[in-house]
């Protein structure tokens, strides 16, 4: 959903980096948000993936309005970048606003897993579309090193009625997403060959995957990594060990069946 029909590469401009390094005051908080983002040229796809809490329309208002003011240019897309698994987006490139938002959730939703093993980003699903396939016909890749923890994922969301690929690695994940673009992504944090929050950064930057639901499977629930998880992207987290009825009703939130 563009105003274009051929996709848009977006990037700030020279005013447009002097607006975002002097925090002018005089620029809205919706412009100084996508301007903070614009820390290297980013597809359409990937703004609305960074910003999925804002509708479409509003998103490409906004973007349009900073075009007009000369802060933000375009180009059209072309060839798509490679993964690499370095996280882009850093708590700096956050508007001051956004920051304090970010380290309140954290805290509640640190509580929130406390108490019941999961947290939902409500705000990221809000505009997340609604299926239109059974669980049959929906594929979850779950990256788990853990051969005990990944079997026992595999068997309580095949449980659920979903189709399974398994990947213990960065490099094992990497092909599984070439062969077939998942519909839900239950990603470990800790991985022989790279970090889950790092791998979360640079699939919410790739126009492929900046709108894959992903959850996090994870022992690290800390307020600091949850606050990373939520600035990456993440539309929630499970934490180990969990339950079956935790893990299918996550799944179910995140693909709004439930």
């Amino acid at each position: 959903m563009t105003t274009s029909s051929t996709p848009r590469i977006y990037r700030r401009t020279e005013a447009g980096t002097r607006a975002w390094e002097s925090q002018d005051a005089k620029v809205p908080a919706e412009h100084r948000r996508i301007l903070g983002l614009l820390n290297s040229d980013a597809h359409a796809d990937v703004i609305r993936g960074l910003l999925r809490r804002y509708s479409d329309k509003l998103i490409f208002e906004w973007l349009e309005k900073l075009v007009q003011l000369g802060l933000v240019e375009f180009t059209s897309a072309e060839a798509q970048h490679d993964l690499d698994f370095t996280a882009s987006l850093k708590l700096s490139d956050v508007i001051a606003e956004d920051k304090k938002s970010l380290a309140q959730d954290a805290q509640i939703a640190g509580a929130v897993i406390a108490s019941k093993g999961a947290y939902l980003s409500a705000e990221r699903l809000k505009y997340a579309p609604s299926p239109t396939r059974t669980p049959a016909e929906m594929l979850l890749l779950i990256v788990e090193d853990d051969p005990d923890q990944a079997e026992l994922a595999k068997l309580r969301v095949a449980a659920a009625g979903y189709k399974v690929v398994l990947a213990a690695s960065v490099e094992e994940m990497t092909r599984a997403l070439k062969q077939a673009a998942p519909d839900l992504l239950l990603l470990d944090v800790m991985l022989p060959d790279g970090d889950g929050f790092d791998i979360l950064g640079n699939l919410r930057r790739h126009p492929d995957y900046a709108l894959m639901p992903i959850v996090m499977l994870t022992v690290k629930a800390t307020s600091s990594d949850i606050e990373r998880g939520l600035m990456l992207g993440a539309d929630g987290y499970v934490t180990k060990p969990y339950s079956k009825e935790v893990l299918a009703e996550t799944i179910g939130r995140v693909l709004k069946r439930e």
